[in-house]
């Protein structure tokens, strides 16, 4: 039996809406992480971008169980010698919630030049608004 490769002109790709409001923050990340990875069609093959656009709205009102918010931390260095800069998921969300669910979901996906291409068709907005109007996104309920 030989193995089926998705072919170019095969591929074709959607754009999907997402709302974040009241999401569990890693159930949404694992979601977003499957459909940017193409895993919820049938023609998945690994390795092969076969996913689809995601835009996400709403991202200042992603929830968290438990004392995340106060325990969580983001971590970023300047280069300089004493340049770490540590922030709570808290004010993270309070200054660059996009922040919070581009850094879930890049932490499910590879670690390559794959998933540095994936992590471009993911777009996340801290409101209700995007400009993604003329793509015409399909919503979809996670």
């Amino acid at each position: 039996m030989k193995t089926y490769y998705p072919k170019p002109a095969e591929i074709t790709r959607e754009w999907l809406l997402v709302d974040a409001n009241d999401q569990n923050l890693g159930r949404l990340a694992t979601r977003v992480a499957a459909i940017l990875l193409g895993k919820h069609k049938p023609n998945y093959t690994p390795g092969v971008d076969n996913g689809d656009y995601v835009v996400v709205v709403n991202a200042e009102r992603v929830r968290v169980t438990g004392r995340k918010l106060d325990q969580k931390k983001y971590y970023r260095h300047s280069g300089y010698p004493g340049g770490l800069r540590e922030v709570t998921l808290r004010e993270q969300l309070r200054t660059h919630p996009e922040q919070v669910i581009r850094a879930a979901v890049w932490g499910m996906l590879p670690k390559n030049a794959y998933g540095r291409k994936l992590i471009k068709k993911l777009k996340v907005y801290a409101g209700p608004d995007h400009p993604h109007e003329a793509q015409q996104p399909r919503r979809v309920e996670l």
